[in-house]
C-alpha cells in the first residue's frame, strides 16, 4: 500500500512536468485565424501570447503574473472560454510547482475549479474540460497522497473515462492516461511496458489531431515523443 501511494505521489509529479513541459500553444501550431470564441486583434495577440508563455514555464511567480493577464484577458472576451480554461491550467500549475503548505496548494485548486467552471458555463469543449479535470484532481491527491489516493485516483480515471465518450480523438487523453499506467506498480496493472502502447496511441491521436482555432488546446506531443524516445534509447542500450 505504502508503495502504491508513493506512486500515486510520482505520477502528480510527472503530470506536473507534463505541464511545464508541454509543446508551445496552438498559437504557433496552426494558422492565426480567428472564431467567434475568439476576438481578432489585440485580444487574441494578448491570448496568444500569454499562452504560449504559460507553456514554456513552471515558474510560481511567472504563473501568477500570467494568471493576471488572464483575467484581463476574461474581462475582455468575457463570453470566450478559452481565457477561464488556461486560467484553471495556471493556476493548477501554479499548485504542483509551489513549495508552499497544503492548505495554501488548495487554494490554488480552489480557484482553479472555479476557472473551471466558468469555462464550462461559457460552453467551453467539455473534454479539453474533463482532461483539465484530471490534472485538477491528480493535484488534490498530490497535496496529502496517503489521505486522498482512495478517493482522487478513481476520480482521475473517471475524468479521463468521461473525456474519452465525448472525443475519443483527443489526444490529451492518452498522454495523461499513459502517464497515470507508466506510475503505476507492475503489482497494480501498471509500469513502462503497459504504459508504452498507450504512449503510441496518443502519439497517432496527436499525429491526426487538429485543433478547432489557433488558441484552442494543442499541448502535451512533445511529452509523448520525449517518452517515446526514452523506450527507444532504452532499448538500445540492452
Amino acid at each position: 500500500m505504502k508503495t502504491a501511494l508513493l506512486t500515486l505521489a510520482c505520477v502528480t509529479a510527472s503530470l506536473a512536468a507534463l505541464a511545464q513541459n508541454a509543446a508551445p500553444a496552438a498559437a504557433s501550431a496552426a494558422p492565426a485565424t480567428t472564431t467567434a470564441a475568439a476576438p481578432a486583434g489585440s485580444y487574441a495577440a494578448l491570448l496568444g501570447t500569454t499562452v504560449q508563455e504559460l507553456m514554456s514555464t513552471g515558474e510560481p511567480t511567472v504563473l501568477k503574473q500570467l494568471d493576471a493577464r488572464l483575467e484581463r484577458a476574461a474581462t475582455v472576451a468575457p463570453q470566450d472560454w478559452l481565457p477561464r480554461y488556461y486560467q484553471a491550467y495556471a493556476r493548477v500549475i501554479t499548485c504542483f510547482q509551489s513549495k508552499e503548505d497544503g492548505d495554501v496548494k488548495d487554494q490554488y485548486l480552489d480557484r482553479a475549479e472555479a476557472a473551471l467552471t466558468q469555462a464550462r458555463k461559457l460552453g467551453g469543449d467539455e473534454a479539453e474540460l474533463l482532461v483539465l479535470q484530471s490534472y485538477i484532481y491528480q493535484a488534490r491527491l498530490g497535496v496529502s497522497p496517503m489521505l486522498r489516493s482512495m478517493k482522487y485516483s478513481g476520480m482521475v480515471k473517471e475524468a479521463l473515462a468521461q473525456a474519452k465518450k465525448l472525443n475519443p480523438a483527443n489526444p490529451r487523453i492518452y498522454l495523461v492516461e499513459a502517464n497515470n499506467v507508466y506510475y503505476t506498480p507492475a503489482m497494480f496493472g501498471g509500469g513502462a511496458e503497459v504504459a508504452k502502447p498507450v504512449y503510441e496511441e496518443a502519439k497517432a491521436r496527436f499525429a491526426a489531431f487538429r485543433p478547432a482555432s489557433a488558441l484552442a488546446p494543442n499541448w502535451g506531443e512533445r511529452q509523448v515523443l520525449g517518452r517515446l524516445k526514452a523506450y527507444q534509447t532504452a532499448t538500445a542500450a540492452k
